[in-house]
Parts: structure tokens; C-alpha cells; sequence
């Protein structure tokens, strides 16, 4: 954790003592999650991290180390499985509290570990895992939890239609790890565009956006997935293969150097096929701390950060027509791209700093688990 960060954490808070049920741990793309533990940690809070399958065996986040807990994965099997190992984990250890942080499984055995505990559960949700419950079950989940921390606007409307009342707190962006860097003047426009290779990041769309440009133009992409293949195909029937890179995953460590050599931010996500989308992707955050400006798609919650015409644009998901038309006006309008990147800079730091976001976050914990 950043001294940022650090300094925002020495208030004094209360002795809760709290338990968090993750999913898949460790997760590179889930740098919310590690941002939040470690905020606990650092209060005080935190009385242990409890994963319900494993995460990714490849690049991991720097900051991980930090994670003086040890992360018990669970055993495979139900949540009712999963809820007894857990509370025998906790059977004589101090906790106030068990919360979830996802509402599918996570939740699940938060809500029966915490019963056989005798301590009340909560949980957090993000982009799709309110869908991955049955409504009447997720209302009845709902009902039951001590607190429901929603990430964005999104998610948080998906839970007030089963009847449930979430309390809206953003996961926030380092500031001090993102920053703004002098932009270069010249040709050729690099765009940044940075995500899990999958369907619902609509990354295809992006490419064929490029493909429709008729300046000279850069595409970095970082991440990757199972359509990496399929992208790189893509690019090469596009004529493109040479304006398209393919940077496949760099740490959090790397990322903001990256931001820093970039001109725009392309973030064209879409629903997919099966009804999954982005909440409030983190590259979205990342490109307006370092003062981009930032082309997005009008879905899901992007417009809660993004606001047309004043720090970025949107355009309708899937449009690979309208992106390219965004891409090019901002690519030959170098005093509006940067003006959006400092009205991006300064609304990230309004409304989306780390240190705010997790003590909001903290402070929510504390009380629901009193």
C-alpha cells in the first residue's frame, strides 16, 4: 500500500473484527478487492480472508505481499460445505462479522458461516454476480444482511429491483500510481485500451473501429483471454495486424507507464450473449487519474465516471461506426483531448480517490457489524 494510502487509514477506528469471503483468490483484475483487504488489514479489521476456489496461477499484483493474512481456500463442494469449514477456521477466533464479497457464493457462505457463528454477514456485489442468483433468493439474502455495499449505480439498481437496499460506495483509484504526463503532440495517436480478452470488453469492435480510421493510429491492448486468438485473427482481416498490439497482461506496477506514453483510453465494452457487461471497469478510473480522455461506451455504469463532452465521450455499445468517429475527433483536436483529460484528472479526484472510497468503505463495515 502506497503512504497514500497508508495515511488515510491512522484515524482511529473500532475493534471489529471482520471475516471476508472472496471468490477465486488471487485475482490480477480484481485489484478492488486487494485495495479493500488491505485497507481492513490496516485498520485492524480484518480477522482473516477466505477464498472459495483458486484465482489465476500466472501474473500476480505487486501489492499482494502486502496481505500479512494468509488467504484459506476453502474446500470444493456447496456453500453449505464451504460454510462449516469456515466456521470451524473461526471457531475461536475473535470476529464480529462475516461478509461477502461477491453476492453469489461469497454471500452464500458468509450468510451460513455467520449463522453457525452467531454474528451477523454482509456483502459487497460488482458487475455480474447479482445475476448469478435466483431474484427470490437474492431478496431473501438481502433482507438478511447486516449491509450491502454496491460498487456502482448499476449493480446497485439490479439490487434495489429485488427489493434490496445497498449503500453505494466506488472502489476508487490510486492517485498517486496514476498520474498525469506531458502529451505528446505528433502523430501517430496511440490508444490504450485495457481488459480481460472476453466478449462483454467488445474489443472486436474496437478493432474494427480502427479499421475505419484513415490516419495513422496505434492500438495497444493489454490483457488477456480466451478470445486472444480470435482478436489477433481479427486484426489480421482487418488489414491492421501493424497498428494492433497485443501486450498480454502486465502487473499494476507496469500500467501506469503505459497510460503515460497513451493519447486516448478506448474502453468499448458491450453485453454480451449471455447478458454479462462491465460495472465501472477499472481502466476507466486509471485513464482519468492520469489525465486522458477517455471513449467509452454508453452501458452499464461507464457514465457514472465518464461525462460526454467533458471528460471523455460515449458512444452506443457496439457502434463500431460512432467509435471511430469519437476516436477522430479527439485525435485531431489535441487542445479538447487534453482538456477532457484534466477535467478527468480533477473529477477522479472529487469523486474517486483510493483513500476516500476505502474509508467510506471502512466506515460502512464498522457499523454494520457493531
Amino acid at each position: 500500500m502506497s503512504s497514500s494510502q497508508r495515511s488515510c487509514h491512522d484515524q482511529p477506528y473500532g475493534s471489529r473484527k471482520i471475516a471476508v469471503v472472496v471468490s477465486g483468490w488471487p485475482r490480477l483484475s480484481e485489484s478492488f478487492a486487494l485495495n479493500e483487504l488491505l485497507a481492513l488489514q490496516s485498520a485492524g479489521m480484518l480477522a482473516g480472508v477466505f477464498a472459495t476456489k483458486c484465482g489465476d496461477s500466472t501474473a500476480q499484483h505487486p501489492a499482494l505481499a502486502e496481505l500479512e493474512v494468509e488467504v484459506e481456500h476453502l474446500p470444493g463442494g456447496s456453500a453449505h460445505r464451504q460454510a462449516a469449514a469456515l466456521a470451524e477456521s473461526l471457531a475461536h477466533v475473535r470476529v464480529d462479522g462475516v461478509h461477502g464479497y461477491f453476492a453469489h457464493q461469497p454471500a452464500d457462505v458468509a450468510c451460513r458461516a455467520a449463522a453457525r457463528l452467531g454474528v451477523p454477514f454482509g456483502f459487497s456485489v460488482h458487475a455480474k454476480d447479482p445475476r448469478k442468483v435466483e431474484p427470490g433468493e437474492l431478496t431473501q439474502r438481502s433482507r438478511a444482511a447486516a449491509c450491502i455495499v454496491a460498487c456502482n449505480p448499476d449493480v446497485a439498481d439490479q439490487l434495489r429491483a429485488v427489493g434490496a437496499n445497498p449503500i453505494l460506495v466506488p472502489h476508487g483509484v490510486d492517485l498517486a500510481a496514476f498520474t498525469p504526463a506531458t502529451r505528446r503532440a505528433v502523430r501517430p495517436i496511440e490508444l490504450l485500451a485495457v481488459g480481460r480478452l472476453v466478449a462483454k470488453k467488445g474489443f472486436g469492435v474496437l478493432i474494427e473501429a480502427v479499421r475505419l480510421l484513415d490516419f495513422d493510429c496505434r492500438l495497444r491492448i493489454v490483457g488477456d483471454g480466451p478470445l486472444r486468438a480470435d482478436l489477433i485473427d481479427a486484426a489480421s482481416a482487418a488489414g491492421i495486424r501493424g497498428r494492433v498490439e497485443f501486450l498480454g497482461i502486465r502487473t499494476h506496477a507496469e500500467l501506469p507507464s503505459l497510460y503515460r506514453s497513451a493519447d486516448i483510453v478506448a474502453v468499448p465494452s458491450v453485453i454480451d450473449g449471455t447478458g454479462d457487461r462491465d460495472g465501472l471497469p477499472n481502466v476507466v478510473l486509471e485513464g482519468m487519474s492520469s489525465g486522458l480522455a477517455v471513449i467509452g461506451s454508453d452501458v452499464a455504469a461507464i457514465p457514472a465516471a465518464i461525462e460526454h463532452g467533458t471528460t471523455g465521450l460515449l458512444v452506443e455499445p457496439g457502434d463500431a461506426k460512432g467509435l471511430a468517429e469519437a476516436i477522430t475527433s479527439l485525435a485531431f483536436d489535441a487542445q479538447r483531448r487534453h482538456a477532457m483529460g484534466a477535467a478527468g484528472r480533477l473529477r477522479a479526484e472529487a469523486h474517486f480517490g483510493l483513500p476516500a472510497c476505502t474509508n467510506r468503505f471502512l466506515s460502512i463495515l464498522e457499523a454494520a457489524y457493531g
